[in-house]
Parts: structure tokens; sequence; C-alpha cells
């Protein structure tokens, strides 16, 4: 792992423990162990190294959330599928995301004091609920759902589960807690099948 890399990976722990705001330049040259040279010959500012460690953190959630969706044909499974995923292999992931989900952590954080960062973050949730509620319409369309299901209420309700579990499991680590909370989920999808 060459510098640059190095810096954005201890930044997307920091920042996952801290919060943008709250993790200085010198807590990220401390755990990258470099210089301030170092950290500016790679990143302009900190603002640059958000942007950086936010695609990193979309990649890593890419990677370990859509793992497996494209085997799958049931649009309801593969939000089954999501739901796993999110809770085995990114929200449990300690070693990237010490603090839980970086997303939230910024979305919370950002809101007031940098809507224009908060604004980018943003954009992932509402890529989220847009994939969502598609693979509910498609559920609905193909007779999967019934028929008098509100595809977006449901969406919203999913939405709200999967950003809850992850502030509960921020604070408590229980693993026991986020696994009832992703599975009452699941049930509940599954109980809207025909």
């Amino acid at each position: 792992m060459n510098l640059r890399e190095r810096i954005i990976d201890e930044s997307l722990r920091l920042f996952s423990l801290k919060g943008f705001l709250g993790t200085s330049i010198d807590d990220i040259l401390q755990a990258a162990n470099t210089s301030k040279g170092g950290f500016y010959n790679h990143f302009p500012s900190k603002d640059a190294l958000f942007f950086e460690v936010l695609e990193e953190a979309r990649r890593i959630w890419r990677e370990r959330c859509l793992l497996g969706l494209d085997e799958i044909e049931s649009p309801v499974g593969k939000i089954e599928r999501l739901l796993e995923n999110y809770r085995d292999q990114y929200l449990k992931d300690r070693e990237h995301f010490p603090g839980g989900c970086i997303f939230v952590t910024f979305s919370v954080e950002l809101d007031d004091l940098r809507p224009d960062l908060c604004e980018e973050v943003d954009t992932g949730f509402a890529g989220l609920k847009a994939m969502i509620e598609r693979l509910l319409d498609e559920g609905k369309e193909s007779g999967e759902l019934s028929g008098n299901v509100s595809t977006s209420a449901m969406t919203e309700m999913l939405l709200a589960g999967m950003i809850g579990a992850s502030v509960i499991y921020g604070v408590d680590k229980s693993t026991d807690g986020l696994d009832s909370s992703i599975n009452t989920l699941i049930d509940f999808l599954e109980g809207l099948k025909r």
C-alpha cells in the first residue's frame, strides 16, 4: 500500500470513529505515519481527501452489499440478499468501519455544518432508495408481491430500518441486536410475498 492509499485507508477508519469534522489533519498524519508534506503531496486539502474517502467507502459498500445479487432472479430475493450483505459483509466490518456506517456518521455530522459535503453523501442514500423501490416494483409486477403493496411506503420503511439498525449497532455494537433488526426486515418482506 503506497502512502496515498494508506492516508485514505486510515482516514476511512478515523472518519468512521470521529467523523470528518472531529478528525484533525494531525490525527490523519499520526495514523498514516506521515508528515504534512506527505499529506499535501497527495491531497490539496482535507476536503479533497473527504471525496477520496467517500469514493473508497462507496466502493467497499458496493463490493460488499451487492455481492451475489446478480445470481438471484427474484427481485425480493435480491433485497433480502442486500439486507443480509449489509448486515454481515458491511456493518460488521470493524476493520474498515470501527465506528459503524460511515455514511450515517457523515450524514448526521455534516447536515448543518457542511451541507455541501452532506449533499454528496445523500446521493448514495438516494441511489439505494431508488434501487430498493425499483426491485419492489419489479416484484409487484412479476406477482411476487401482492398487488396492494405500496412499494414507495415499503421502500421508506426498509431504508429507515437499515439506517436505524446501523445507528443502534454503531452505539451498542451488539451483533445479536443487529441480526434481530435486519432479520425483522427480511421476515417482513417474506410476509408480503404471495
